[in-house]
Protein backbone atom coordinates (compact mmCIF):
# COMPACT_ATOMS: atom_id res chain seq x y z
CA UNK A 1 0.00 0.00 0.00
CA UNK A 2 2.88 2.36 0.96
CA UNK A 3 4.49 1.39 -2.28
CA UNK A 4 1.80 2.22 -4.24
CA UNK A 5 1.48 5.46 -2.30
CA UNK A 6 4.94 6.45 -2.84
CA UNK A 7 5.00 5.42 -6.42
CA UNK A 8 1.75 7.82 -6.87
CA UNK A 9 2.71 11.04 -4.88
CA UNK A 10 6.38 10.65 -7.52
CA UNK A 11 4.63 10.83 -10.43
CA UNK A 12 1.93 14.25 -9.48
CA UNK A 13 5.04 15.66 -8.04
CA UNK A 14 7.39 14.38 -11.48
CA UNK A 15 4.72 15.13 -14.02
CA UNK A 16 5.12 19.19 -14.23
CA UNK A 17 9.44 18.63 -13.73
CA UNK A 18 9.05 16.63 -16.89
CA UNK A 19 6.92 19.06 -18.68
CA UNK A 20 9.04 21.84 -18.59
CA UNK A 21 12.10 19.55 -18.78
CA UNK A 22 11.11 19.28 -22.50
CA UNK A 23 11.07 23.20 -22.87
CA UNK A 24 14.40 23.91 -24.97
CA UNK A 25 15.19 27.08 -22.90
CA UNK A 26 17.23 28.48 -25.78
CA UNK A 27 14.32 28.31 -28.65
CA UNK A 28 12.39 29.75 -25.26
CA UNK A 29 14.32 32.34 -24.70
CA UNK A 30 14.71 33.47 -29.15
CA UNK A 31 11.03 33.68 -28.79
CA UNK A 32 10.25 35.22 -25.80
CA UNK A 33 12.88 38.09 -27.60
CA UNK A 34 11.10 37.89 -31.05
CA UNK A 35 7.55 38.58 -29.10
CA UNK A 36 9.04 41.87 -27.76
CA UNK A 37 10.63 42.42 -31.14
CA UNK A 38 7.25 42.42 -33.27
CA UNK A 39 5.73 44.17 -30.64
CA UNK A 40 7.96 46.49 -31.14
CA UNK A 41 7.32 47.43 -34.49
CA UNK A 42 4.32 48.26 -34.00
CA UNK A 43 4.56 50.30 -31.02
CA UNK A 44 6.76 52.37 -31.91
CA UNK A 45 7.81 51.43 -35.34
CA UNK A 46 4.40 51.14 -37.44
CA UNK A 47 3.20 54.11 -35.72
CA UNK A 48 6.32 56.76 -36.12
CA UNK A 49 6.56 55.33 -39.46
CA UNK A 50 2.93 56.17 -40.31
CA UNK A 51 3.01 59.41 -38.73
CA UNK A 52 5.71 60.98 -40.28
CA UNK A 53 4.08 60.71 -43.75
CA UNK A 54 0.61 62.45 -42.65
CA UNK A 55 -0.01 66.20 -42.36
CA UNK A 56 1.02 67.49 -38.69
CA UNK A 57 -2.37 68.06 -37.52
CA UNK A 58 -3.19 64.25 -37.90
CA UNK A 59 -0.03 62.70 -35.88
CA UNK A 60 -2.16 62.03 -32.72
CA UNK A 61 -4.65 60.29 -34.54
CA UNK A 62 -1.99 58.00 -36.28
CA UNK A 63 -0.53 56.78 -32.86
CA UNK A 64 -3.39 56.81 -31.26
CA UNK A 65 -5.04 53.99 -33.83
CA UNK A 66 -1.62 51.54 -33.54
CA UNK A 67 -1.57 52.11 -29.56
CA UNK A 68 -5.81 51.53 -29.53
CA UNK A 69 -5.70 48.75 -31.77
CA UNK A 70 -2.52 47.01 -29.68
CA UNK A 71 -4.71 46.92 -26.67
CA UNK A 72 -8.06 46.10 -28.67
CA UNK A 73 -6.38 43.24 -30.81
CA UNK A 74 -4.65 41.54 -27.86
CA UNK A 75 -7.79 41.35 -25.42
CA UNK A 76 -9.78 39.77 -28.83
CA UNK A 77 -6.84 37.39 -29.42
CA UNK A 78 -7.32 36.02 -26.18
CA UNK A 79 -10.69 36.03 -25.76
CA UNK A 80 -11.68 33.91 -29.61
CA UNK A 81 -8.71 35.10 -32.04
CA UNK A 82 -6.19 32.04 -30.88
CA UNK A 83 -8.70 29.39 -30.52
CA UNK A 84 -10.21 30.09 -34.49
CA UNK A 85 -6.61 30.20 -35.86
CA UNK A 86 -4.59 27.31 -33.74
CA UNK A 87 -7.49 25.36 -31.96
CA UNK A 88 -9.05 22.42 -33.69
CA UNK A 89 -8.07 20.17 -37.38
CA UNK A 90 -11.55 21.86 -39.28
CA UNK A 91 -10.05 23.13 -43.08
CA UNK A 92 -11.25 26.39 -43.04
CA UNK A 93 -12.36 27.52 -39.25
CA UNK A 94 -10.64 26.25 -36.26
CA UNK A 95 -13.11 25.39 -32.69
CA UNK A 96 -13.40 27.60 -30.28
CA UNK A 97 -12.03 25.42 -27.26
CA UNK A 98 -9.22 27.89 -26.16
CA UNK A 99 -12.07 30.59 -25.64
CA UNK A 100 -10.08 32.43 -23.09
CA UNK A 101 -6.55 30.64 -23.34
CA UNK A 102 -8.66 27.71 -21.71
CA UNK A 103 -6.57 24.80 -21.43
CA UNK A 104 -3.62 26.64 -21.60
CA UNK A 105 -1.80 26.15 -18.56
CA UNK A 106 2.30 26.69 -17.47
CA UNK A 107 2.91 22.60 -18.28
CA UNK A 108 1.23 23.43 -22.13
CA UNK A 109 3.58 23.09 -25.07
CA UNK A 110 3.94 24.35 -28.23
CA UNK A 111 7.28 22.33 -30.01
CA UNK A 112 9.80 23.23 -27.71
CA UNK A 113 8.48 26.53 -25.82
CA UNK A 114 5.30 27.10 -23.81
CA UNK A 115 2.09 27.03 -25.46
CA UNK A 116 1.86 30.84 -23.34
CA UNK A 117 4.74 31.89 -25.30
CA UNK A 118 3.64 31.08 -28.53
CA UNK A 119 0.18 32.01 -28.12
CA UNK A 120 1.84 35.61 -27.21
CA UNK A 121 4.01 35.51 -29.93
CA UNK A 122 1.15 35.29 -32.55
CA UNK A 123 -0.37 38.11 -31.08
CA UNK A 124 2.14 40.12 -31.69
CA UNK A 125 1.23 39.28 -35.17
CA UNK A 126 -2.53 39.55 -34.87
CA UNK A 127 -1.69 43.47 -33.60
CA UNK A 128 0.51 44.43 -36.89
CA UNK A 129 -1.48 42.74 -39.29
CA UNK A 130 -4.68 45.29 -38.70
CA UNK A 131 -2.25 47.88 -37.82
CA UNK A 132 -1.14 47.94 -41.27
CA UNK A 133 -4.21 48.74 -42.84
CA UNK A 134 -4.27 52.48 -40.77
CA UNK A 135 -1.66 53.43 -43.69
CA UNK A 136 -4.91 53.59 -46.03
CA UNK A 137 -7.50 55.34 -43.98
CA UNK A 138 -5.37 58.16 -42.47
CA UNK A 139 -6.80 61.78 -42.03
CA UNK A 140 -10.24 60.53 -42.83
CA UNK A 141 -11.82 58.11 -41.13
CA UNK A 142 -13.82 58.09 -37.81
CA UNK A 143 -11.95 56.67 -34.93
CA UNK A 144 -15.21 54.61 -33.80
CA UNK A 145 -14.94 52.99 -37.38
CA UNK A 146 -11.60 52.03 -36.79
CA UNK A 147 -11.79 50.27 -33.45
CA UNK A 148 -15.19 48.48 -34.76
CA UNK A 149 -13.78 47.44 -38.40
CA UNK A 150 -10.22 46.44 -37.09
CA UNK A 151 -11.60 44.11 -34.27
CA UNK A 152 -14.55 42.79 -36.31
CA UNK A 153 -11.44 41.70 -39.17
CA UNK A 154 -9.33 40.16 -37.12
CA UNK A 155 -11.71 37.74 -35.97
CA UNK A 156 -13.37 37.10 -39.16
CA UNK A 157 -10.60 37.41 -41.97
CA UNK A 158 -7.04 37.23 -40.09
CA UNK A 159 -7.62 33.96 -37.63
CA UNK A 160 -9.19 32.08 -40.08
CA UNK A 161 -6.36 32.68 -42.79
CA UNK A 162 -3.99 32.10 -39.81
CA UNK A 163 -5.90 28.74 -39.65
CA UNK A 164 -5.64 27.51 -43.08
CA UNK A 165 -1.62 28.33 -43.12
CA UNK A 166 -0.30 27.99 -39.49
CA UNK A 167 -2.85 26.38 -37.72
CA UNK A 168 -3.25 23.21 -39.61
CA UNK A 169 -6.26 24.05 -42.06
CA UNK A 170 -6.66 23.50 -45.96
CA UNK A 171 -3.74 25.33 -47.21
CA UNK A 172 -1.32 23.66 -44.72
CA UNK A 173 -2.75 20.52 -46.34
CA UNK A 174 -1.80 21.62 -50.01
CA UNK A 175 1.67 22.31 -48.67
CA UNK A 176 1.38 26.37 -49.01
CA UNK A 177 4.79 27.89 -48.04
CA UNK A 178 4.38 30.90 -46.33
CA UNK A 179 7.05 31.09 -43.36
CA UNK A 180 6.37 34.39 -41.85
CA UNK A 181 2.88 36.00 -43.60
CA UNK A 182 3.17 36.80 -47.31
CA UNK A 183 0.07 35.86 -47.41
CA UNK A 184 -0.88 35.64 -43.69
CA UNK A 185 -0.29 38.92 -42.98
CA UNK A 186 0.77 40.97 -45.99
CA UNK A 187 -1.72 39.53 -48.57
CA UNK A 188 -4.94 39.74 -46.01
CA UNK A 189 -3.81 43.47 -45.06
CA UNK A 190 -2.66 44.94 -48.39
CA UNK A 191 -6.59 43.58 -49.72
CA UNK A 192 -8.13 45.32 -46.76
CA UNK A 193 -6.37 48.02 -47.19
CA UNK A 194 -6.85 48.32 -51.11
CA UNK A 195 -10.83 47.94 -49.98
CA UNK A 196 -11.51 50.39 -47.32
CA UNK A 197 -9.40 52.61 -49.65
CA UNK A 198 -12.40 52.27 -52.31
CA UNK A 199 -15.08 52.65 -49.89
CA UNK A 200 -13.76 55.68 -47.83
CA UNK A 201 -13.21 57.23 -51.29
CA UNK A 202 -10.41 59.84 -51.62
CA UNK A 203 -9.44 62.58 -49.12
CA UNK A 204 -10.58 66.09 -49.81
CA UNK A 205 -7.13 67.25 -51.81
CA UNK A 206 -5.78 63.75 -53.73
CA UNK A 207 -4.07 63.80 -55.43
CA UNK A 208 -2.95 67.59 -56.71
CA UNK A 209 -2.43 69.25 -53.72
CA UNK A 210 -1.69 66.84 -51.17
CA UNK A 211 0.88 67.96 -48.35
CA UNK A 212 4.37 66.06 -48.97
CA UNK A 213 5.19 63.89 -45.73
CA UNK A 214 5.56 66.11 -42.60
CA UNK A 215 8.24 64.30 -41.09
CA UNK A 216 10.64 62.40 -43.34
CA UNK A 217 12.82 62.02 -39.87
CA UNK A 218 10.19 59.89 -37.64
CA UNK A 219 9.65 58.01 -40.43
CA UNK A 220 12.81 57.00 -40.97
CA UNK A 221 13.16 56.07 -36.97
CA UNK A 222 10.00 54.11 -37.39
CA UNK A 223 11.21 52.10 -40.20
CA UNK A 224 14.41 51.82 -38.60
CA UNK A 225 12.89 50.07 -35.86
CA UNK A 226 10.01 47.74 -38.41
CA UNK A 227 13.86 46.68 -39.64
CA UNK A 228 15.70 45.89 -36.72
CA UNK A 229 12.08 44.53 -35.40
CA UNK A 230 11.32 42.08 -38.57
CA UNK A 231 14.33 40.06 -36.89
CA UNK A 232 12.15 38.39 -34.98
CA UNK A 233 9.02 38.48 -37.10
CA UNK A 234 10.75 35.98 -39.62
CA UNK A 235 13.81 34.87 -37.78
CA UNK A 236 11.37 34.17 -34.76
CA UNK A 237 9.06 32.31 -37.30
CA UNK A 238 11.22 29.00 -37.21
CA UNK A 239 9.39 29.18 -33.54
CA UNK A 240 13.65 28.39 -32.33
CA UNK A 241 17.16 29.10 -32.27
CA UNK A 242 18.87 27.70 -34.99
CA UNK A 243 20.06 27.48 -38.40
CA UNK A 244 16.04 28.06 -39.94
CA UNK A 245 15.92 31.47 -37.90
CA UNK A 246 19.38 32.64 -38.50
CA UNK A 247 19.44 32.34 -42.14
CA UNK A 248 15.75 33.68 -42.01
CA UNK A 249 17.30 36.84 -39.98
CA UNK A 250 20.32 36.85 -42.85
CA UNK A 251 18.11 36.82 -45.62
CA UNK A 252 15.45 39.50 -44.35
CA UNK A 253 18.48 41.66 -44.40
CA UNK A 254 19.67 41.72 -47.30
CA UNK A 255 16.54 41.75 -49.23
CA UNK A 256 15.58 45.00 -47.43
CA UNK A 257 19.15 46.52 -48.59
CA UNK A 258 18.46 45.08 -51.80
CA UNK A 259 15.23 46.69 -52.16
CA UNK A 260 16.30 50.02 -50.31
CA UNK A 261 18.48 50.33 -53.10
CA UNK A 262 17.08 49.85 -55.68
CA UNK A 263 13.83 52.24 -54.65
CA UNK A 264 16.50 54.60 -54.41
CA UNK A 265 17.86 54.51 -57.62
CA UNK A 266 15.07 54.76 -59.41
CA UNK A 267 13.99 58.34 -57.76
CA UNK A 268 17.67 58.88 -58.67
CA UNK A 269 17.43 58.81 -62.09
CA UNK A 270 13.34 59.71 -62.39
CA UNK A 271 13.68 63.06 -60.43
CA UNK A 272 17.35 63.74 -60.08
CA UNK A 273 17.72 63.28 -56.52
CA UNK A 274 16.67 60.51 -54.18
CA UNK A 275 14.51 60.77 -51.02
CA UNK A 276 14.75 59.45 -47.54
CA UNK A 277 10.82 58.50 -47.71
CA UNK A 278 11.73 56.75 -50.62
CA UNK A 279 14.93 54.62 -49.36
CA UNK A 280 12.95 53.49 -46.12
CA UNK A 281 9.42 52.78 -48.24
CA UNK A 282 12.13 50.36 -50.27
CA UNK A 283 13.06 48.95 -47.19
CA UNK A 284 9.51 48.09 -46.02
CA UNK A 285 8.99 47.02 -49.79
CA UNK A 286 12.11 44.40 -49.25
CA UNK A 287 11.09 43.02 -46.22
CA UNK A 288 7.61 42.33 -47.11
CA UNK A 289 8.41 40.61 -49.91
CA UNK A 290 10.56 38.35 -48.37
CA UNK A 291 8.40 37.22 -45.39
CA UNK A 292 7.12 34.50 -47.16
CA UNK A 293 10.53 32.88 -48.32
CA UNK A 294 12.48 33.66 -45.43
CA UNK A 295 12.94 30.05 -43.78
CA UNK A 296 13.08 28.67 -47.30
CA UNK A 297 15.65 30.70 -49.81
CA UNK A 298 19.28 31.42 -49.30
CA UNK A 299 21.52 34.27 -50.02
CA UNK A 300 20.95 34.30 -53.98
CA UNK A 301 16.96 34.14 -53.46
CA UNK A 302 17.06 37.50 -51.01
CA UNK A 303 18.77 39.27 -53.33
CA UNK A 304 16.43 38.52 -56.05
CA UNK A 305 13.40 39.06 -53.82
CA UNK A 306 14.66 42.47 -52.93
CA UNK A 307 15.01 42.99 -57.09
CA UNK A 308 11.70 42.11 -57.58
CA UNK A 309 10.20 43.58 -54.44
CA UNK A 310 11.62 47.01 -54.76
CA UNK A 311 11.02 47.64 -58.47
CA UNK A 312 7.61 46.10 -58.15
CA UNK A 313 6.08 47.67 -55.41
CA UNK A 314 7.36 50.94 -56.80
CA UNK A 315 5.56 50.55 -60.36
CA UNK A 316 2.26 49.49 -58.20
CA UNK A 317 2.61 52.67 -56.34
CA UNK A 318 2.35 54.44 -59.58
CA UNK A 319 -0.53 52.31 -60.82
CA UNK A 320 -2.70 52.29 -57.71
CA UNK A 321 -1.73 56.56 -56.65
CA UNK A 322 -1.13 57.39 -60.16
CA UNK A 323 -2.97 55.66 -63.01
CA UNK A 324 -6.01 54.20 -61.02
CA UNK A 325 -6.73 57.59 -58.51
CA UNK A 326 -6.87 55.50 -55.93
CA UNK A 327 -5.93 57.20 -52.43
CA UNK A 328 -4.53 54.03 -50.90
CA UNK A 329 -2.97 56.92 -48.81
CA UNK A 330 0.39 55.71 -47.20
CA UNK A 331 0.56 52.76 -50.08
CA UNK A 332 -0.39 49.67 -48.15
CA UNK A 333 -1.22 47.74 -51.06
CA UNK A 334 1.31 48.76 -53.03
CA UNK A 335 4.11 47.96 -50.84
CA UNK A 336 2.96 45.25 -48.50
CA UNK A 337 0.17 43.77 -50.60
CA UNK A 338 1.68 43.52 -53.72
CA UNK A 339 5.51 42.42 -52.32
CA UNK A 340 3.61 40.08 -50.15
CA UNK A 341 2.35 38.32 -53.01
CA UNK A 342 5.53 38.74 -55.12
CA UNK A 343 7.31 36.76 -52.50
CA UNK A 344 4.54 34.60 -51.90
CA UNK A 345 5.12 33.10 -55.75
CA UNK A 346 8.51 33.61 -56.33
CA UNK A 347 9.07 31.21 -53.16
CA UNK A 348 8.02 27.74 -55.09
CA UNK A 349 11.22 28.87 -57.73
CA UNK A 350 13.69 30.12 -55.00
CA UNK A 351 12.86 27.72 -52.65
CA UNK A 352 14.98 25.23 -54.53
CA UNK A 353 18.58 23.94 -54.07
CA UNK A 354 19.24 25.93 -57.79
CA UNK A 355 19.01 28.95 -55.31
CA UNK A 356 20.55 27.59 -52.50
CA UNK A 357 17.20 27.16 -50.92
CA UNK A 358 16.20 24.23 -48.75
CA UNK A 359 14.42 22.28 -51.65
CA UNK A 360 10.79 21.63 -52.13
CA UNK A 361 8.65 18.71 -50.80
CA UNK A 362 9.58 14.96 -52.45
CA UNK A 363 7.66 14.61 -55.39
CA UNK A 364 6.82 18.58 -55.83
CA UNK A 365 7.67 20.26 -58.78
CA UNK A 366 8.44 24.36 -59.12
CA UNK A 367 4.92 24.28 -61.17
CA UNK A 368 2.69 21.94 -58.87
CA UNK A 369 4.49 24.47 -56.07
CA UNK A 370 3.57 27.89 -57.75
CA UNK A 371 -0.10 26.49 -58.59
CA UNK A 372 -0.43 26.03 -54.84
CA UNK A 373 0.77 29.51 -53.90
CA UNK A 374 -1.44 31.49 -56.43
CA UNK A 375 -4.06 29.34 -55.32
CA UNK A 376 -3.79 30.41 -51.75
CA UNK A 377 -2.87 33.84 -52.89
CA UNK A 378 -6.10 34.01 -54.89
CA UNK A 379 -8.70 32.43 -52.42
CA UNK A 380 -7.12 34.60 -49.78
CA UNK A 381 -7.57 38.08 -51.62
CA UNK A 382 -11.19 37.41 -52.67
CA UNK A 383 -12.14 36.42 -49.54
CA UNK A 384 -9.99 38.98 -47.55
CA UNK A 385 -12.06 41.28 -49.70
CA UNK A 386 -15.28 40.43 -49.62
CA UNK A 387 -15.45 40.14 -45.83
CA UNK A 388 -13.40 43.34 -45.56
CA UNK A 389 -16.31 45.06 -47.68
CA UNK A 390 -18.74 43.31 -45.48
CA UNK A 391 -17.18 44.89 -42.43
CA UNK A 392 -16.72 48.14 -44.04
CA UNK A 393 -20.57 48.61 -44.73
CA UNK A 394 -21.12 47.62 -41.43
CA UNK A 395 -19.17 49.74 -39.22
CA UNK A 396 -20.28 52.78 -40.97
CA UNK A 397 -23.89 51.87 -40.30
CA UNK A 398 -23.15 51.37 -36.47
CA UNK A 399 -21.60 54.92 -36.43
CA UNK A 400 -23.75 56.91 -38.51
CA UNK A 401 -21.00 56.68 -41.57
CA UNK A 402 -17.31 55.75 -41.77
CA UNK A 403 -15.48 59.20 -42.74
CA UNK A 404 -15.65 61.97 -41.00
CA UNK A 405 -17.09 65.47 -42.16
CA UNK A 406 -15.42 67.80 -44.41
CA UNK A 407 -14.98 70.28 -41.39
CA UNK A 408 -13.24 67.72 -39.87
CA UNK A 409 -11.33 66.53 -42.16
CA UNK A 410 -10.05 70.51 -43.03
CA UNK A 411 -9.08 70.98 -39.09
CA UNK A 412 -7.70 67.66 -38.72
CA UNK A 413 -8.50 64.30 -37.16
CA UNK A 414 -5.99 65.27 -33.88
CA UNK A 415 -8.20 68.06 -32.82
CA UNK A 416 -11.99 66.74 -33.98
CA UNK A 417 -11.35 63.31 -32.72
CA UNK A 418 -9.11 63.62 -29.88
CA UNK A 419 -8.81 66.68 -28.30
CA UNK A 420 -5.26 67.10 -29.05
CA UNK A 421 -2.29 68.46 -30.97
CA UNK A 422 0.79 66.73 -31.80
CA UNK A 423 2.53 70.27 -31.97
CA UNK A 424 2.30 73.83 -30.49
CA UNK A 425 3.42 76.64 -32.11
CA UNK A 426 5.10 79.10 -29.86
Amino acid sequence: MFRNLTITLCAILLAPTAAFAAIDTGDSAWITTSTALVLFMTLPGLALFYAGLVQPKNIVSVLMHHFALACLCSILWVIAGYSIAFSGDGAWFGNLDNLFMSGIGFDSLSGTIPESLFATFQMTFAIITPALIIGAYVERIKFSTVLIFSGAWLLIVYAPVTHWIWGGGIMAGWGTLDFAGGIVVHATAGTAALVAAIVLGKRRNFPNSLQPPHSPVLTMIGASMLWVGWFGFNGGSALGAGQSAAMAILVTHISASVASLVWMVIEWRRFGRPSLVGIVTGMVAGLATVTPASGFIGVPGAIILGLAGGYGCYLAVDIIRGKLQIDDSLDVFAVHGVGGIIGSLLVAVLATETFSGVGLGEGVTVMSQFSVQAMSVIITVIWTAIASYIILKVAGALTGGIRVDEQDEIEGLDLSQHGERGYHNG
